[in-house]
């Protein structure tokens, strides 16, 4: 079987008709698959020292892919979830060639790796008031970085949901709410408590209202990067410890911040399947994990419960000659 098909149009195939033209997916996912192959095609330049546009699949073979994955936990420090999305987008471009059912096969064989799912991290109350507090609001990025942190703790939004946010998506009236486009390109909006809408509005106003500006924009005036967002939440936290020690034993990311608004509405009693929709969840199974890392409410379980009675008995050693015969 030949297997010698270039490489270069079935990629672009794949991300201009297949991704774009017929499934139309979202922009996150097209540079999510992008990054992807970018490190593969940088791999395999190093690895076997062929130009990107002069590789064909039998380079890319399932050993070669394998130690592509193990490359990307060995030096990049991925961890089993990156190295699991970057195989699911390359098993998903296999299947651009059919014709080479016996490659592709191979490569579809490789397996996930499982890994241990930890507790989600979250704030307390006292934590996330250490947080809020901690912000220098005398200064135009401080007052940004406030009006941002009290938003995602308070709504839950992910951080593209954040970072897109431009002034006419929020609604300042009666019923505030900030209205958002999540995974799967679905619309929600999510109601604004009164001290945000608060807040906001002071922003908006300090920012110089226009409804096409960036609600949250970088010094230039643009969108805020990722990276961006992950240091500010950082340097925030950091100022925070002094007066808050318990932060030292959290890391806390912008998707912590999500994770506290979820446990928020858990702890005041909000049923699981309106948190689901609060955070914009496709099942409500993802919202399980909160219920896995509240300890309060399985202590209040705990406290509904009658304990097994026991009798404390004081140790007493065997007898000295019994233990001496019993060690013959």
């Amino acid at each position: 079987m030949n297997t010698t098909a270039d490489l270069s149009p079935l990629l672009e195939a794949y991300f201009t008709r297949r991704l774009i033209a017929q499934h139309k997916v979202s922009p996150h996912t097209i540079n999510s698959y992008r990054d992807t192959f970018r490190l593969l095609l940088k791999f395999a330049e190093s690895r076997l020292g062929c130009q990107p546009s002069k590789l064909t699949l039998e380079h890319l073979a399932a050993p070669f892919l394998a130690a592509f994955l193990d490359h990307l936990e060995a030096t990049r420090a991925n961890g089993p979830r990156t190295r699991n999305l970057r195989l699911a987008a390359i098993r998903y471009a296999a299947l651009e060639a059919p014709q080479h059912a016996g490659l592709i096969q191979r490569v579809l064989a490789i397996p996930c790796k499982r890994y241990s799912r930890a507790l989600v991290d979250f704030l307390t109350r006292p934590e996330i008031e250490a947080l809020l507090s901690a912000v220098n609001r005398n200064t135009w990025i401080g007052r940004r970085d406030h009006a941002l942190l009290l938003t995602a703790v308070q709504t839950g939004l992910r951080l593209s949901e954040l970072t897109n946010l431009r002034q006419q998506d929020v609604s300042l009236g009666a019923g505030a709410y900030v209205r958002c486009e999540g995974k799967g390109r679905k619309e929600r909006c999510t109601p604004l408590a009164k001290p945000t809408a608060a807040i906001l509005n002071a922003w908006i106003q300090y920012q110089g209202k226009e409804a096409s500006r960036f609600l949250f924009p970088s010094t230039r005036g643009g969108r805020l990067s990722a990276d961006a967002v992950q240091h500010l939440v950082a340097k925030h936290v950091r100022a925070a410890q002094k007066v808050c020690p318990s932060l030292t034993n959290k890391n806390v990311s912008p998707h912590v911040l999500r994770h506290t608004a979820a446990m928020e509405l858990l702890q005041a009693g909000v049923d699981r399947s309106m948190i689901s929709i609060w955070l914009g969840h496709e099942s409500i199974e993802t919202t399980q994990i909160y219920l896995d890392a509240n300890l309060a409410i399985k202590d209040q379980i705990l406290a509904k419960t009658d304990p097994v009675k026991s009798t404390r008995l004081r140790y007493r050693p065997d007898d000295r000659l019994l233990n001496f015969l019993s060690s013959l």
